[in-house]
């Protein structure tokens, strides 16, 4: 196997919460706990999971604006999450993160040309003029937007056509590596093919390695090569997208599959109770999952499980995954 594009060994992400009056001690929300993930190049590496997860605190993590509180972080085999942002500003050309809502990411004082040249003109001084004119021109064409937006503003387009310049964005600098944060789940469906089509157009066109975070597991179906499942700061699952769908091995996996609506001899024919979150500032000992697992023993509510490869390559935390 190659070298990863992106790996994460033992990610932490902490935030410490007001204190109340009457208390002395300082809550602490574990929004990532300790987490190990290795993205290959050319790959559509998805995560998943309920609202509150981690999902996303995982991509700002990686892409560098949340520091981690502890672990590392490399991108083709350079540690960078220890770097100042000097160094880091090379790095930047190379990861792009495409964020959920493309009304809230585009500066309403920006037209179009000045949204995507300026991160050109920030990290490539090299490019002149004329260079950077012909780069914008060119990630127009290529997510399928007209070169006459270039002068209007982001108030005047539809939500998809947003989210093309905000794509258009990401790709300017020509990166390897793009983190797409629910990058369709604000859009119409029928809106929600064609940016996926896209994506899937410009990886091939241009090599480009995706961090796909989404809640959505019919897009992941077809979209992603492997996935992780979170749940509480934690990877609970990583398998091919293959695999995940044949037999998923963790209970929370099988969970999050029985959510999707279908028509006939699903989740609306069978409802199941998936009982509330636990309170991730005080989760419970052992696993995290237990409190809503019909498979949870003795055991669950004692010792934590930890990821762990099973005979057919897919990685679960849980003691009875086999």
């Amino acid at each position: 196997m190659s070298q990863p594009i992106v790996e994460t060994k033992g990610v932490e992400v902490r935030f410490a919460l007001p204190t109340h009056f009457l208390s002395r001690e300082k809550p602490v929300l574990h929004a990532l706990n300790t987490v190990d993930i290795a993205i290959q190049p050319g790959e559509s590496f998805c995560v998943v999971g309920e609202s509150g997860c981690g999902k996303t605190t995982l991509g700002r993590a990686i892409i560098g604006l949340q520091p981690p509180s502890a672990g590392e972080i490399y991108f083709q085999g350079q540690r960078i999450d220890n770097m100042d942002e000097a160094a880091r500003k090379p790095v930047r050309r190379d990861m792009q993160m495409v964020f959920q809502n493309p009304y809230a990411s585009l500066n309403p004082r920006r037209n179009v040309f000045d949204t995507l040249a300026e991160p050109v003109q920030h990290l490539m001084p090299e490019m002149n003029t004329q260079q950077v004119r012909q780069r914008v021109e060119e990630v127009l064409d290529a997510t399928g937007c007209d070169q006459s937006w270039q002068r209007r503003l982001p108030h005047e387009f539809s939500g998809g056509q947003r989210q093309r310049i905000a794509i258009a964005r990401a790709l300017v600098t020509n990166p390897a590596f793009i983190v797409a944060d629910e990058p369709i789940s604000a859009l119409d469906v029928s809106i929600q093919a064609q940016i996926l089509n896209l994506l899937t157009d410009l990886q091939a066109e241009r090599g480009l390695t995706y961090l796909f975070i989404t809640h959505d597991l019919s897009v992941v179906e077809h979209f992603g090569t492997r996935v992780a499942v979170m749940y509480l700061g934690r990877v609970m699952e990583l398998a091919t997208a293959e695999e995940l769908f044949k037999a998923p091995k963790h209970p929370y996996t099988r969970l999050l599959l029985d959510a999707i609506p279908k028509l006939e001899g699903g989740s609306f024919d069978n409802p199941r109770k998936p009982g509330e979150l636990p309170d991730p500032v005080n989760p419970p000992p052992g696993c995290p999952f237990a409190p809503r697992c019909p498979m949870a023993e003795a055991i669950c509510r004692q010792d934590r499980p930890e990821l762990r490869k099973l005979a057919n390559g897919t990685e679960a935390a849980c003691h009875f995954a086999e």
